[in-house]
């Protein structure tokens, strides 16, 4: 099987990359900024997403892409560059793609699009979607245009995953990093729920998409558990030998803060320490409902948080981040 990934160079592309590669498949990636070391076997192509002639000439005799690429929330990435990589980027991938006969397309949205869950039971893929800020916006975007191929013959699939947490991860790391040295507070009572995914978990996952996933729909991967933010974090700082102190200051006074800190760095294009896009996690819930997956796929995810995030620990400290 012939695999071309956009966006390999990031937390999850770059896992995916290394087990297709392991499992025998070719691999083609695309990467734009930053590099892809160690991969034994993988081809590299180097190029912005919406090079379309460039997609079209690498796409060819690929069976299946995977569309990772994306503009991540931060303050350094101008509002334009959302839209440019996050919509018309996927535009841009699954033109090419219908162009040179690609047999699928796994598209990698966003539980963000969800925006805030209300629902008394974690959301379905059909929850309406409400997205809170701009990357959630584009990323919304980003699956109408997926889907659109979809409905014209394409076989594309959509995923949105959980909050995805593993070995490697830089993003969730400043979370686990603030938490290990002390210098965490949990906003409110934490009761607002999450889903998170251990990133082997959701990588088997993504393959049962590309093997069995059905043409034109969504599919919720998350792990296997729904979990307030205050049973993450006290995981957390179980797995790094801490405790969270019992001071929890108002949600009102740290949205406050987040908002000026944002705006101020912003000036500067750089992303601040606290912004409302970091404390969405803290103040949105989005539990995602995974039994469309374990139904249609067969999906079974088998690292519940406590056993997946000690094994992260483990690795940031044996990696010396910790």
């Amino acid at each position: 099987m012939r695999a071309f990934i956009t966006g390999a160079s990031g937390f999850i592309g770059r896992h995916l990359t290394r087990y297709l590669l392991q499992s025998g498949w070719q691999v083609r990636a695309l990467v734009h900024r930053r590099k892809i070391m160690g991969l034994d076997g993988l081809e590299i192509v180097e190029s912005h997403i919406r090079n379309l002639a460039l997609l079209e000439d690498s796409l060819r005799g690929t069976d299946v892409l995977f569309h990772l690429a994306s503009a991540l929330g931060s303050s350094q990435i101008r509002r334009g560059e959302f839209r440019a990589v996050n919509a018309e980027g996927t535009r841009t991938a699954l033109e090419a793609a219908r162009r040179t006969g690609v047999r699928k397309v796994v598209h990698f949205s966003s539980a963000g699009v969800l925006g805030h869950v209300e629902a008394a039971e974690p959301a379905g893929e059909d929850y309406p979607p409400r997205p809170k800020d701009i990357y959630d916006r584009t990323k919304l975007e980003g699956e109408e245009i997926a889907l659109d191929f979809g409905r014209g013959g394409m076989d594309v699939v959509v995923i949105r995953p959980g909050w995805v947490y593993g070995p490697e991860d830089r993003r969730t790391f400043k979370l686990i990093r603030a938490i290990a040295k002390g210098r965490f507070l949990l906003v409110s009572k934490g009761l607002i729920l999450q889903t998170p995914v251990y990133i082997q978990d959701l990588v088997q996952g993504t393959l049962l998409i590309a093997d069995k996933g059905r043409r034109g729909e969504i599919y919720h991967l998350a792990g296997p558990e729904v979990l307030t933010v205050r049973t993450i974090v006290e995981t957390i700082a179980a797995a790094s030998e801490k405790r969270i102190p019992r001071f929890h200051p108002p949600l009102f006074s740290v949205q406050a803060a987040a908002w000026m800190m944002g705006k101020a760095f912003s000036l500067f294009r750089k992303e601040a320490p606290l912004n409302p896009s970091r404390l969405s996690f803290f103040v949105h819930p989005k539990p995602l409902s995974i039994e469309k997956a374990v139904r249609e796929l067969g999906y079974a995810p088998r690292t519940n948080f406590r056993k997946g995030m000690a094994l992260t620990v483990a690795w940031y400290k044996e990696a010396g981040w910790l």
